[in-house]
């Protein structure tokens, strides 16, 4: 793996040290937890990923889980691999369901507003330039699985940092659904993380492949990630 200095120093070259965050607002300070998002952002650069059970604030967790179960089920789709006209459905690698977060609900707008001070708490830390967030809910019914892939490829300056929030109650071990993060060439090098509600993982999306196991039952989880400013002349970033 990289050493997180080269890649901080890359992205600060880029874009300066000037903080590209969110801008702060009340919603987004009543949501600040200067301890937890030091801890990830200490894991982030001492090894590049950081897994914190239990740290959702309990109010956010529970009211996402509640505003997920009373979605209906049109709002999610088909999950794909690739982005516009690369994007294609592919059952050998994936199959669950999405929708993404857009802030319509009052859950949405309060996750939202809590990663956004989370980005602004790593931009200060780590000079990484974040500049946006995505994310979408996702639904993996049982036996359902997300084969071993990057988030994002080397070079294409995009995708930083990944985001996953489990919302899970009640998690046995034995039940599956384990996120599985390979931290090293080795071929045991890797991590297991349970779905348990509340738990998070940020890893650098160019560094760490990983996976999603079966599970035998329904799992719900939301991934997001932190991007840079990849705007040109030809296109607005990100694309959808």
């Amino acid at each position: 793996m990289s050493a997180l200095p080269t890649v901080v120093s890359e992205f600060a070259s880029a874009f300066g040290a000037a903080d590209c965050a969110l801008s702060a607002t009340a919603e987004a300070a009543q949501w600040v937890d200067s301890a937890l998002f030091s801890r990830i952002a200490a894991d982030v650069r001492a090894r590049g990923y950081s897994v914190c059970p239990g740290a959702l604030p309990p109010v956010l967790a529970g009211g996402l889980l509640e505003h997920l179960h009373s979605m209906s089920d049109s709002r999610f789709t088909r999950a794909g691999v690739g982005r516009k006209h690369g994007h294609t459905l592919n059952d050998f690698v994936r199959t669950d369901e999405i929708s993404w977060i857009n802030g319509e609900s009052v859950a949405g707008q309060q996750w939202l507003a809590w990663a956004g001070a989370l980005q602004q708490h790593l931009n200060r830390e780590l000079l990484l330039g974040l500049f946006s967030f995505e994310s979408h809910f996702a639904h993996y019914g049982p036996g359902d699985f997300y084969r071993k892939h990057m988030d994002a490829f080397r070079g294409e300056a995009n995708r930083v940092l990944s985001l996953v929030a489990y919302l899970n109650p009640g998690w046995q071990m034995g039940e599956g659904g384990e996120l599985r993060l390979f931290t090293g060439p080795e071929s045991g090098a890797m991590l297991s993380v349970q779905p348990l509600l509340g738990t998070l993982v940020v890893f650098l999306s160019e560094e760490f492949p990983h996976e999603v196991l079966p599970a035998s039952r329904d799992r719900y989880s939301i991934a997001g990630w932190f991007r840079v400013n990849g705007s040109n002349g030809a296109r607005v970033d990100p694309p959808r």
